[in-house]
């Protein structure tokens, strides 16, 4: 970040207290793609007792690269801090890491909603359940390894679930029905 962007930061320090800086972070992020309205605008500049809105945009620029840094690069809390140059104040720079610090879980699950990825699977294996027993029920008992490729929760995950025979054949019908989708899809001109 260029350095005259870094010396907007003290602007913060005449907010009248922490939860109005808190406020303008999560204003920041609520307004991350809509950019801010007027009236958040407004009264962002009473809070820091800007005279003028030009003296406001620089700061945002700098808040607004600083949240996405903590978001989107997954920044632990440790190193939160070395986002700072060494000229910005150290109580400006705990601040700020503590409230970065406090809504990068919330913000980076915001992310994930916004997102919509889905696991994909990785592995099936089944067996049959209720063999043993003079059940007049069995069922296969499936163990599916899902993988997750999000960003902030990559990993594997177990689901494990039983299917009765009628469940079996409706999972069964809607398989079909995808791969028959599918096919369809690889035989269309513009196909895969």
């Amino acid at each position: 970040m260029e350095e005259t962007v870094w010396s907007h930061l003290p602007v913060l320090v005449r907010a009248n207290s922490k939860e109005s800086i808190e406020y303008i972070l999560q204003t920041l992020w609520r307004t991350r793609k809509s950019g801010l309205h007027s009236t958040d605008r407004r009264m962002i500049q009473e809070m820091l007792q800007l005279q003028n809105e030009s003296d406001l945009d620089p700061l945002l620029v700098c808040l607004r690269t600083l949240i996405r840094r903590c978001v989107y690069e997954n920044t632990c809390k440790d190193d939160i801090p070395k986002l700072f140059p060494s000229e910005v104040l150290p109580e400006l720079q705990k601040l700020l890491t503590l409230l970065l610090h406090k809504f990068q879980s919330e913000w980076q699950d915001d992310v994930l909603k916004d997102q919509n990825i889905v696991p994909r699977l990785k592995a099936m294996t089944w067996n049959m359940a209720n063999l043993d027993k003079e059940s007049p029920d069995p069922a296969a008992v499936i163990n599916l390894k899902l993988q997750n490729d999000t960003q902030f929760h990559a990993g594997e995950m177990d689901v494990k679930f039983q299917l009765a025979t009628d469940s079996l054949g409706t999972m069964l019908k809607a398989m079909h029905s995808i791969r028959d989708q599918f096919s369809t899809m690889d035989e269309a001109p513009n196909g895969r």
